[in-house]
């Protein structure tokens, strides 16, 4: 009998963010277990717990259920890790020219259209 591959806690938070995230109402534990497959309720129940004391989700009252949703979408909570990630470095400038340098076509280009349009912009 095959066992199921173990995910790390990182990553069954990145799961239950990723179906939080394709909705646009909050869900059960149910339906988020439901939705992801493979884990058992207090498993979800758990991850949720965590996410809700990072304050990465909110937990909203539904009769006697609660149903969660996140506190940020996911370019919020990128921004914020790539600015935690800068902030840890020694040479945050240094740090972002590899960043640059690893970015596709696409990616530099919009990266240069932000720039242009924020280039103003003070805060």
């Amino acid at each position: 009998m095959a066992r199921a591959e173990r995910r790390s806690a990182g990553e069954l938070e990145s799961e239950v963010l990723a179906a939080l995230w394709a909705t646009d109402r909050p869900l059960t534990p149910a339906e988020i277990q439901a939705g992801i497959g493979g884990l058992a309720y207090n498993t979800v129940h758990t991850i949720l717990k965590r996410l809700y004391d990072k304050g990465l989700v909110l937990r909203d009252a539904d009769g006697r259920r609660g149903a969660y949703r996140p506190s940020k979408n996911a370019a919020e909570l990128t921004a914020e890790a790539m600015r935690r990630a800068l902030d840890r470095g020694p040479d945050p400038i240094a740090a972002l020219q590899q960043f640059v340098t690893g970015l596709s076509h696409e990616e530099e280009r919009a990266l240069r259209e932000l720039l242009a349009q924020g280039g103003s912009d003070p805060g």
